[in-house]
């Protein structure tokens, strides 16, 4: 039994000790298990804050991305973008416009103008009535009409109607526009009315003019209006009943007011803009497509002369012109519109598409619609003085005259001194494809599109133009009144365009 004790005891003192060891183990796992719950809920808490500060930057770094997105967005709202472009329209008494043109058989003596006063204007639409028409003016567009050249300020009247930046309160506008039909009113009193018939409409606007509050701001520096006659209609020099026209821009208001017409006398408030022709687009694909077809043209004639011989009117050259014509062995081309309807469409483009270059004389004043249609179907303009395009039409041709056009002196051409067939025979193929595709450029800013077209595929037209230079001219103006400038110089030079010479 002695011998069995002390092994007993070892057994129990081992077994003791690997209890101690169990639960020491039990207990540190614990511990263990406790730390990393411990340690992995304070991650979280820091991670959470973390998640927290990163969601709550983020969202501002968003918000101010945000802010900054809508900014432009903001500024653009607040951006007017017609400042500066805003023009405000007299609203006329009818007697003034409307009136004047609702009896239109009287408008124009020996001519009716009431089937051009349809489309705006525009004219009867030309319908493709034959295989000639369609190859002529490519009608599918349904862009070209029969527009008389005298209804400039009706177009224009109706395109201001459509203008963007049209305004009803006058204090907002940089220039007025006067809705007048003065060419009308002028032309329908022409033969067989005292001058106190011609000039009454005119004094009476410019006294409406007068009591209305948008005059006192320039006093009628920012006021224009159109006409589709020359400005020599406007200009009688003496109180005759013999003497041609009216007096109206010999009246004070209107010595102030800017007029556009379709040939200025040079006077500084008057300017010239294009002649309606056929072609009112509607987009820049039509445009582009005529421009491409005028350029690519297979021409007859050398040149051509569409107008009709002036044998009473002194100093012409037409009648050496048309000798030429009828002499150079098919190089030129001749209609006279004597024995032709000059105002069928199809005729004039036909024989402008035809041709290289297309003669324009001075008519029964410089300028002549013939211009513009010529350079509608990209036939090369030949001038023989400046006061006919040069001097005339400074907002819509370039500068450099001789990019576009050919200047015969037209004292050459009255002492028969210059051979048309030798000089336009001289220049070569690749000037001519060169000039041809300068006249091209130009097409686009010689018509007028049809109203109230808008849009990115929006033509720059005539009426944009000449929009744009009243604009930039009333600003001028307005700086020079404000600087305390003399504006005496400015509303009363004037030039003699028969003396002017090309530089």
């Amino acid at each position: 039994m002695k011998k069995q004790a002390p092994r007993l005891w070892v057994v129990i003192l081992v077994a003791f000790v690997f209890c101690l060891f169990v639960l020491f183990q039990i207990k540190k796992i614990d511990l263990i298990e406790t730390n990393l719950r411990i340690t992995h809920q304070v991650n979280n808490f820091f991670i959470s804050i973390g998640a927290s500060d990163n969601q709550t930057l983020t969202r501002n770094a968003d918000e101010r991305d945000g802010i900054r997105a809508k900014q432009p967005k903001e500024e653009e709202e607040k951006t007017d973008t017609c400042a500066g472009r805003y023009i405000y329209m007299h609203n006329l008494p009818s007697k003034f416009n409307d009136d004047i043109i609702k009896d239109c058989r009287p408008l124009i003596k020996w001519f009716d103008m009431c089937p051009f006063m349809v489309n705006s204007g525009l004219g009867p639409q030309v319908s493709e009535s034959d295989n000639t028409t369609a190859q002529v003016l490519t009608v599918k567009t349904g862009s070209w009409y029969s527009t008389n050249q005298f209804l400039l300020a009706v177009i224009f009247r109706e395109r201001m109607k459509h203008y963007e930046c049209l305004t009803n309160d006058s204090s907002l506008a940089s220039a007025v526009y006067v809705p007048f039909y003065a060419g009308f009113d002028v032309s329908r009193h022409l033969w067989g009315y005292n001058i106190s018939v011609r000039d009454e409409l005119g004094i009476k606007l410019a006294r409406w003019l007068g009591e209305k509050p948008e005059w006192g701001k320039m006093y009628g520096r920012d006021h224009f209006f159109v006409t589709g006659r020359i400005a020599w209609d406007f200009r009688r020099g003496r109180d005759e009943d013999s003497d041609w026209g009216n007096n109206l821009m010999l009246l004070p208001e209107f010595a102030n007011m800017t007029m556009l017409g379709i040939e200025t006398t040079a006077w500084a408030n008057e300017f010239a803009i294009p002649y309606p022709t056929y072609f009112h687009p509607k987009s820049l694909t039509e445009i582009w497509r005529w421009q491409r077809k005028v350029k690519s043209l297979r021409r007859k004639y050398l040149f051509s002369f569409v107008g009709g011989p002036r044998p009473n009117l002194d100093g012409s050259i037409r009648g050496e012109i048309i000798k030429q014509c009828l002499a150079s062995q098919g190089k030129c081309n001749f209609l006279n519109c004597q024995v032709n309807d000059c105002d069928n469409p199809v005729k004039i483009m036909k024989v402008f598409k035809n041709s290289v270059f297309c003669l324009q004389p001075s008519g029964d004043s410089y300028t002549r619609r013939s211009i513009f249609d010529s350079i509608l179907a990209g036939c090369i303009p030949v001038f023989f003085t400046p006061g006919s395009g040069y001097n005339q039409y400074i907002w819509y041709f370039p500068k450099e005259y001789t990019k576009y056009s050919v200047y015969i002196p037209e004292k050459e051409m009255k002492n028969g001194t210059v051979s048309l067939k030798s000089v336009l025979g001289m220049i070569d193929k690749e000037h001519i494809k060169r000039m041809r595709n300068e006249v091209a450029k130009i097409i686009p800013k010689i018509i007028y599109t049809k109203p109230g077209w808008v849009g990115p595929d929006k033509i720059e037209d005539a009426f944009d133009i000449a929009v744009v230079r009243i604009l930039d001219r009333v600003a001028m103006v307005k700086r020079m009144m404000e600087e305390g400038k003399d504006l005496q110089n400015e509303y009363s030079q004037v030039k003699d365009l028969s003396r002017l010479e090309v530089i």
